[in-house]
């Protein structure tokens, strides 16, 4: 039974997450309590009781996230232990790659806690645009609807002209990025040319598009003097959908998926044509397991996102 672990990004936190966790794992309670020493402030606290404002700030809820996640996998490692299958593959939503990548030996967990810290202050100060999902229009459609509104805002002289697909999420749901007048138009079109809803996103910014290229610099300036290692398990990357084996492709990773989008349905067939026929998902709430029935119906879906979750992944596991 071939599996690959996937870890959610942003929009997946929720407060109380983790907190059922710390009175049962030991493991769990030691990832939080490196999480609070590595940042210097009380992230757990804020995982575990919010305030949700400040849970669902993007420079906090990126390192709460990846906190979770591991909180997880380590109560898994630590109830299921030897029972518990290795993934043949790794992979994660955006800031879930940050996950993937801890899961799969690249950087250890305070590394990658300091870099989705940074990470989400430079997303953060990035307050330039917005973004809108849109449902049920074809991913070509769509591609040449933001060619033509960057083609004549540009035309226009306008400094803003830019609209992308910045999450290629299901077949049934995109995700355009890019400046508020070229989503808005972008928007418009979808409507005319047959999505059935387009729904702006609750963003501070144009995430996965060219206008995060300051963050990318920032993440670039990051990385360089972060610890990086080949991987273990190999992960598939949410900008080439292949799948990534060493130090230097994780590095140019995590620069260019600031500003590139997420390829989600590429990489899901891609493990799929890997082998995997089991999905375990690790981390709060349940985005991706929904994203994968889409793209690939007959996969097995495991969510874990408590520790009942945990609990029940052993008998799971068991061969079908």
């Amino acid at each position: 039974m071939s599996i690959a672990w996937v870890f959610p990004g942003q929009g997946s936190q929720i407060v109380g997450m983790g907190r059922d966790l710390i009175n049962v794992s030991a493991a769990a309670r030691q990832i939080f309590a490196l999480a609070d020493e590595t940042l210097d402030f009380g992230l757990s606290e804020m995982c575990f009781s919010g305030p949700e404002a400040d849970l669902t700030a993007t420079e906090n809820a990126q390192p709460a996230l990846l906190t979770t996640s591991m909180a997880l996998l380590a109560t898994m490692r630590e109830l299921v232990g030897d029972r518990l299958e290795p993934p043949i593959v790794v992979a994660g939503h955006s800031l879930g790659e940050y996950s993937a990548l801890v899961a799969g030996g690249a950087l250890d967990f305070t590394t990658a806690l300091r870099l989705v810290r940074r990470r989400g202050e430079l997303m953060a100060a990035a307050h330039e645009g917005s973004m809108a999902a849109v449902i049920g229009l074809e991913a070509g459609i769509l591609e040449q609807i933001c060619q033509e509104v960057s083609a004549a805002l540009q035309h226009h002289n306008h400094m803003h002209g830019t609209v992308v697909i910045a999450n290629y999420n299901a077949p049934d749901q995109l995700v355009i990025s890019g400046s508020v007048v070229a989503v808005e138009h972008a928007s418009l079109l979808a409507k005319s040319r047959g999505a059935k809803r387009v729904i702006p996103l609750k963003v501070s910014a144009a995430f996965h598009s060219p206008l995060m290229v300051a963050a990318a610099e920032g993440m670039s300036q990051a990385i360089a003097t972060a610890t990086v290692r080949d991987l273990d398990i190999p992960l598939v990357a949410n900008v080439t959908a292949e799948p990534l084996h060493n130090a230097e492709d994780v590095r140019r990773e995590i620069v260019a998926q600031v500003v590139a989008p997420v390829r989600w349905i590429a990489s899901v067939q891609r493990m799929v044509a890997m082998g995997v026929e089991t999905f375990i998902e690790i981390g709060p709430g349940k985005v991706l397991t929904g994203l994968i029935r889409r793209i690939a119906p007959t996969a097995r879906l495991i969510n874990v996102a408590t520790f009942e979750d945990v609990r029940t992944l052993t008998t799971a596991m068991q061969p079908v």
